[in-house]
């Protein structure tokens, strides 16, 4: 015992702080390390969800701790639909669900393997917790008098649209303006020479819906801007009155479809959390909030309550321009396709 040194007053103190230190940081880890075990579920989706999901997931983690007693987060990816499914597909976004804005982009993980043959058929709705349409928003008072799709080439106006090639907004919103002009009576010819001129009226294509709104708003390019109808209300709203919205005569429906990934949920051993997830979405609890931040809920009743934010609109399906929407995707999206015939060369 004489060989061992005695520590000073100070040197314990010290001790003792560096002692806290150390179980600090053990009970952090402890922590981090139950909360990696616990909550991993990523949500990739597409542009105008954000605040959809960040609404819709904190009520659903508190209903799923309250029913079970475990804490679990919601991970959020946004992008073009179109993109993010690639990125999925890639796997540079492990998706334990998908929440994008077109069927062909859901399927499209299908047909590589990532999630399995009848999907659409495991949740209510053939898997549609809410549907949405394409609305144009345009300048305090509508300078340019924009009520319709014809408006859109005349002279001097200049349109903001996502591309069709990244973006589920881009690729509704060509579908729109064909299947409108197809609505007129219009050949398919017709509709073609409609949809060219309508991109000569496009000064930028972004990639995504965001990215469009932001151009538009933000840094106040073009006369009109087509958009998701519950971005456009997100728009308006966020303007403090310098934009309104404009219900064309006619407009596509449009389908944003879920699913969960089978691949990645087995992998991360997340397929019940995933489900019960998605089958929220159509509980009377998320489709009142998915009314109130725009998008149109499947629940009739809910959606007739709130029919003076979400009017009722002449909206066509896929079928008036297509067989459906896989054959859409391949008519106007695939290689050699309508919108190849109609951008600009320097926007490939």
């Amino acid at each position: 015992m004489s060989g061992i040194p005695k520590l000073s007053g100070l040197a314990w103190r010290n001790l003792a702080a560096v002692g806290a230190v150390v179980v600090a940081i053990g009970l952090i880890a402890v922590k981090n390390l139950h909360a990696s075990v616990a909550d991993p579920l990523l949500n990739v989706s597409y542009d105008p969800t954000r605040e959809l999901y960040q609404s819709i997931n904190k009520q659903f983690t508190a209903a799923y701790e309250a029913k079970t007693g475990e804490a679990v987060n919601i991970r959020q990816s946004h992008g073009g639909s179109s993109r993010q499914a690639r990125a999925v597909i890639s796997g540079e976004q492990p998706a334990d669900v998908v929440t994008l804005g077109l069927y062909s982009d859901v399927d499209a993980l299908r047909k590589r393997g990532l999630i399995a043959d009848g999907w659409a058929d495991r949740l209510p709705h053939h898997s549609q917790p809410y549907f949405s349409t394409i609305v144009f928003v345009v300048r305090r008072g509508n300078p340019k008098d924009i009520r319709d799709w014809p408006d859109l080439i005349k002279p001097g106006v200049f349109v903001i649209t996502p591309n069709p090639r990244s973006s589920g907004n881009g690729k509704l919103s060509a579908l729109a303006a064909w299947g409108a002009a197809i609505h007129r009576g219009a050949t398919e010819d017709e509709a073609r020479a409609y949809l060219k001129a309508l991109y000569q009226h496009v000064p930028v294509l972004d990639s995504g819906a965001r990215g469009s709104a932001n151009t538009f708003a933000l840094e106040n390019v073009g006369d009109v801007h087509l958009t998701w109808e519950d971005e456009a209300m997100r728009e308006v709203a966020d303007s403090k009155g310098d934009l309104e919205i404009v219900h064309p005569s006619v407009s596509i429906i449009a389908e944003p479809y879920v699913a969960w990934v089978d691949a990645n949920v087995a992998r991360h051993k997340t397929e019940g959390l995933a489900k019960t997830y998605l089958e929220f979405l159509f509980t009377d609890e998320a489709q009142e909030t998915i009314a109130k931040l725009g998008f149109r809920p499947i629940n009739a009743a809910i959606l007739a309550k709130n029919s003076d934010r979400l009017p009722k609109l002449d909206l066509f399906p896929i079928t008036l321009i297509a067989r459906d929407w896989d054959d859409a995707n391949q008519k106007f999206f695939a290689d050699n396709g309508v919108i190849d015939t109609v951008l600009p060369p320097a926007t490939h």
